[in-house]
């Protein structure tokens, strides 16, 4: 093979890589915690759902990390609740009973950098009657999300979309248990009679 042919052997190649690589690239997402495809309930609960407060737990609460840099993060997280809840439409706005919904973030640890990226994410939801203080329901949600080097080359993106995923995932799973919630039974009573 002459020399000439080499050059345009690799130069060809060379082109053709840089394309692929071109192709395989997506830019990085923007950090949204929005559930998608969130579809009417089955099931409507019999009360008022007034507000809703997203906050990080603090050192006591916390069952592992919490970067001091995601300040904008329960921000984020109360934007893509109530966006979520508002498709759902479990709660009945004519209810005589008065509930708020506190979230607070226990872990929340962004994919660190690798092959592939697995985000972590941990929040206790509590349903509190607005009336007396009972805690009506309670639950603990801890999800994960996973993005591979096939899925996107670029590490920001994965990192990224990991920490989407972990999110998202972790209100999906709220949002589910709350068509088994029973209103008239609260699970943590504020006065024991």
């Amino acid at each position: 093979m002459t020399k000439k042919l080499q050059r345009f052997f690799g130069f060809a190649a060379f082109a053709a890589f840089v394309f692929l690589t071109g192709c395989a690239v997506a830019p990085p997402p923007p950090v949204n915690y929005s559930v998608p495809n969130v579809g009417i309930s089955r099931v409507k609960l019999d009360a008022e759902l007034r507000s809703i407060n997203v906050s990080y737990a603090n050192q006591r609460e916390a069952t592992g990390k919490i970067p001091a840099t995601a300040v904008r993060t329960p921000e984020l997280w109360k934007s893509a609740l109530e966006g979520a809840l508002n498709n759902m439409v479990v709660f009945r706005d004519d209810a005589m009973r008065k509930v708020n919904l506190m979230v607070k973030i226990t872990r929340f640890e962004p994919a660190e950098s690798g092959i592939d990226m697995v985000a972590n994410a941990e929040a206790r939801y509590d349903i509190v009657d607005r009336s007396n203080g009972d805690i009506i329901y309670s639950q603990n949600v801890s999800t994960s999300g996973k993005m591979t080097m096939g899925e996107n080359i670029n590490g920001l993106a994965r990192i990224i979309e990991a920490t989407n995923i972990a999110v998202r995932n972790n209100i999906a799973t709220f949002l589910q248990s709350l068509e088994t919630v029973d209103m008239s039974k609260p699970m943590f009573p504020a006065n024991l009679k």
